[in-house]
């Protein structure tokens, strides 16, 4: 493989789109930088939003957005294809940005005191944020709502608002979180189940007015 960066290009190659991650990681693994700049442009965008959730800033979240796809793209050769590509990917990331945060306040020194919770009393189906119908004379409200949300994740811990975007937002499976965040499934239960219930505390009025 040539140690050159990827391009990021938003241009993949249209065949390239019917393609799987496995076939496209196979081809870049054999050195096709065309198969990698495929990957990003396919995951590059849910890689972004993540770590913009967690970062709060369009320029960080950029810039640790490439620094994650370009240390992805220097660690391929060691990725075992027994793994899920996108959850390879979101752990990559995941450190990343952890590594970030570090950087940035020493005296954290990245520990986290979960919340302790059976799990027999943690619901997976629980909302995190409102749901409301909303007609068209109510778009202004939302857009406060939506600005309530972004406060409320904010006043969570990194980690506990890492495991609501990956769940809430992204979709992942609780394994696959698991795995992103290197825990146990339990953690990722029992850390999720506090941010929602923290989230549920901090947006009180508008879970009253649903």
């Amino acid at each position: 493989m040539n140690n050159s960066e990827p391009s990021a290009s938003n241009d993949a190659p249209e065949v390239e789109r019917e393609v799987t991650d496995e076939v496209l990681v196979a081809r870049a693994q054999a050195g096709d930088s065309r198969a990698y700049d495929a990957l990003v442009t396919r995951h590059r965008g849910r890689i972004y939003a993540m770590i913009r959730q967690m970062t709060k800033n369009e320029a960080d979240a950029w810039d640790l957005s490439q620094e994650s796809f370009i240390k992805a793209w220097k660690a391929l050769p060691r990725f075992e294809t027994k793994a899920r590509f996108t959850t390879w990917l979101y752990r990559i990331a995941h450190n990343t940005v952890y590594d970030w945060l570090r950087r940035r306040r020493p005296e954290s020194g990245g520990e986290l005191n979960d919340e302790i919770f059976g799990e027999d009393r943690i619901d997976p189906s629980s909302v995190t944020t409102p749901t409301m119908d909303r007609s068209p004379d109510e778009e202004m409200a939302g857009g406060e709502l939506r600005d309530k949300i972004e406060a409320a994740l904010e006043q969570l811990s990194p980690q506990h608002r890492e495991v609501v975007v990956l769940k809430d937002v992204q979709g992942l499976a609780y394994k696959e979180i698991a795995e992103v965040m290197e825990c146990s499934i339990g953690t990722v239960m029992s850390r999720l189940h506090y941010a929602r219930q923290k989230l549920q505390t901090l947006l009180k009025d508008e879970y009253e007015a649903r």
